[in-house]
């Protein structure tokens, strides 16, 4: 679904901040703008000239013409420049059926310095932000938000932060950019503490113009598309940062201003908006061609019917277990590089199934159908599978590790699925059927989609493209793998 997002704020001819950066905020970070306009200001990068505010009642009526006709998934507040035009947006809110996620920026103070709304706004403001999800102020806003000094140091602005949320209960996306030094940090704030804290390094540039009021649009649009409040902010906050340094490629304005963002960088390099890509729905569902050739490779359909040559089987099975040390190997190695200690137990208690139970079952089967318990030589496919997988450990990248595992939890539990229907007690291959068609498989994968599904939405898009890249490259392994016959047989 592509969220409907609803900017009300001011506008900026030069086309740097504002709704002008909002829509174009919306769009990048994949969704559907919309505008109402609080205010119209005179501006440029090298500053602001005026402001003029409509009507308070022809915002009401812009508001009102929208919300009767077009569902509003996320709102951001931007630049409301007098109490009265405060009181609207509240009372619109409030009045809607269905409360849509509210981010609000508490615009202030322009990039240039210039004051933009007045004092009996401010005020009007915390009624505001009652009513809303997120509230991103810089730190001159949040100090005036509080009625305190600028925050000079960032555990203070971190203190800051914390009291706004108390007040409000809300979240509070404090931003280090004002604090002096090379480091910018960001932290989301709750009531009880910090949600997520994100650091960086300060980007030399003076193409600042319309910083807050892109990000927090962004935040709203991507929440929109995730659901999670921490997720979309780290994508908004990278996707910034990067708009940040491609900023130098527009050339807009004379020097001694403030330039614009680059807001369509990732569209314009094909990268797309944040977080694209990384819906493992469509991962999966690009592979149904490659699950199709699966289901009707030799192995699987004579598994399916019973009439697999035990030889086959038992090359299978060989094979299998040279595979899952390997594999266990790999999962102990995504517990070490596990952010979480959840996610680090359950990787750990995979390697531990590989190795007791599944392993155990392999091993004794195949020797039974062998006659021997001497270790086969890894085949050219076994080889190439691990050598994937050793790779991919040997990255030291989380996200790109474990989609690279998925896939033999994912199309094993898929093919299981299917096989359960042909089993029966009497199959000569049951057990086989059994274990990967269990309910306790099937719960095994759905948590590993989700660790993986998590991981995808907060990568940036390099990190994005490994990830996808190895699952894919492990799926084509899993059909050769099964393709596979003992050389003495070819």
């Amino acid at each position: 679904m592509i969220p409907h997002v609803l900017t009300i704020a001011g506008s900026d001819p030069s086309g740097g901040a504002g709704i002008q950066a909002d829509l174009k905020s919306i769009m990048a970070c994949g969704g559907y703008g919309m505008a109402a306009i609080a205010a119209l200001t005179a501006q440029s990068t090298q500053g602001v000239t005026g402001v003029h505010v409509p009507p308070a009642s022809f915002l009401r009526q812009q508001l009102d013409t929208l919300s009767d006709d077009i569902d509003i998934h996320a709102v951001k507040v931007g630049m409301l420049p007098t109490p009265e035009i405060v009181e609207t947006v509240i009372d619109w809110l409030d009045a809607l059926p269905v409360a849509p996620a509210v981010v609000v920026d508490p615009v202030m103070i322009a990039s240039s310095g210039d004051r933009l709304i007045d004092d009996s706004a401010v005020a009007a403001l915390g009624r505001l932000i009652e009513r809303a999800d997120v509230v991103t102020p810089n730190l001159p806003e949040l100090a005036a938000l509080l009625g305190e000094p600028v925050a000079q140091s960032w555990p203070f602005a971190r203190e800051q932060a914390a009291r706004l949320a108390r007040r409000h209960d809300v979240l509070v996306l404090v931003k280090g950019g004002h604090l002096p030094g090379d480091e910018t940090p960001d932290a989301l704030i709750g009531a009880d503490g910090a949600v997520a804290q994100f650091l960086g390094s300060r980007i030399e540039t003076t193409s600042t113009h319309g910083t807050g009021c892109s990000l927090s649009s962004a935040l709203a649009t991507i929440h929109a598309r995730t659901g999670d409040w921490a997720v979309a902010t780290r994508l908004a906050r990278t996707w910034l940062r990067e708009a940040i340094a491609a900023a130098g490629e527009l050339e807009v304005g004379r020097p001694g201003g403030h330039g614009p963002l680059h807001h369509a960088h990732a569209l314009w390099d094909g990268r797309g908006f944040p977080g694209a890509g990384a819906d493992l729905a469509a991962w999966w569902e690009s592979t149904e061609p490659l699950r199709a050739a699966i289901d009707d490779v030799w192995f699987v359909r004579q598994l399916a019917d019973g009439s697999l040559p035990s030889d086959d089987f038992a090359h299978y099975l060989g094979q299998d277990a040279l595979y899952l040390r390997c594999y266990a190997r790999g999962l102990s190695r995504a517990a070490e590089l596990a952010p979480t200690a959840v996610e680090r137990e359950f990787w750990q208690r995979g390697a531990a199934a590989c190795l007791e139970s599944e392993l155990a079952m392999h091993e004794e089967r195949g020797a039974v159908l062998t006659g021997t318990d001497s270790e086969p030589e890894p085949s050219d496919e076994t080889v190439a599978y691990l050598s994937h997988l050793a790779a991919a450990a040997g990255t030291g990248d989380y996200g790109t590790l474990i989609a690279a595992v998925l896939p033999c939890y994912w199309l094993y539990q898929d093919l299981g699925e299917k096989l359960a229907k042909a089993n029966h007690p009497q199959h000569p291959y049951a057990d086989w059927l059994t274990m990967y068609g269990s309910p306790e498989f099937a719960e095994s994968t759905r948590q590993a989609i989700a660790w993986v599904q998590q991981a995808a939405r907060t990568a940036p898009h390099d990190r994005l493209s490994r990830m996808r890249a190895a699952f894919e490259e492990s799926c084509r392994h899993e059909l050769a793998f099964f393709g596979q016959k003992a050389r003495s047989l070819v």
